[in-house]
């Protein structure tokens, strides 16, 4: 499986309710997109309380079963608009190790993402079982509707994402890992997941 995810940073005064409107408006059409586990239409506000963001941001993301279908939604006229819309934007792709995604998961209101580099040498296999365990138990917390770890060996980076039924278990959540930088709160405006359940890891363990 596949992680994917494309920012826009939008200026500070644009209006945001040109998004929340935009997603209302099209989330739906990738509900029963081939290939696809889920897509998170994320965003965020910069006087947002709820995010804690500083910044106004569209920042979409997907799990995809494989690259067949990633390759037809980046080929296709989603995302040909989204881009004539905002930008060209650059594509982060990451391998998953381990991702859960539970039958509520369209209910989502707020995701969190994290991004960590790793570091030279790295004894990969556990830093993969580690992570794994992590995740698992994670998919067992009261409030987590979906969550994946992944790496892109290419910029050595790991993302956790996790997709949350309210703020207040996310934000819970961030706070408990100490609110740092490089942990994004976001609110979701839609989940497509044509599949609604799927859990998938790397390792059986």
């Amino acid at each position: 499986m596949l992680a994917m995810q494309y920012n826009f940073t939008l200026p500070a005064d644009y209006d945001m309710d040109i998004v929340r409107q935009r997603i209302a408006s099209k989330g739906h059409m990738l509900d029963n997109f081939p290939g696809l586990a889920f897509k998170a239409y994320l965003h965020t506000s910069k006087d947002s309380i709820a995010t804690a963001s500083s910044q106004n941001v569209y920042a979409p993301f997907y799990l995809w079963h494989d690259n067949e279908g990633m390759n037809n939604f980046l080929c296709g006229d989603g995302f040909r608009a989204v881009s004539h819309a905002f930008g060209w934007p650059a594509v982060k792709q990451w391998s998953v190790w381990h991702s859960h995604v539970g039958e509520q998961v369209r209910s989502a209101t707020f995701a969190t993402r994290q991004i960590s580099s790793i570091a030279p040498y790295t004894a990969l296999c556990s830093l993969r079982e580690e992570e794994t365990g992590a995740a698992k138990r994670l998919s067992q917390q009261d409030g987590v509707l979906a969550t994946l770890v992944a790496f892109d060996p290419n910029e050595w980076t790991l993302v956790r994402f996790t997709l949350w039924r309210d703020a207040a278990v996310a934000k819970t959540a961030a706070l408990a890992a100490g609110f740092p930088a490089h942990v994004q709160v976001y609110e979701v405006g839609h989940v497509s997941a044509p599949d609604m359940y799927v859990s998938y890891s790397t390792i059986s363990n």
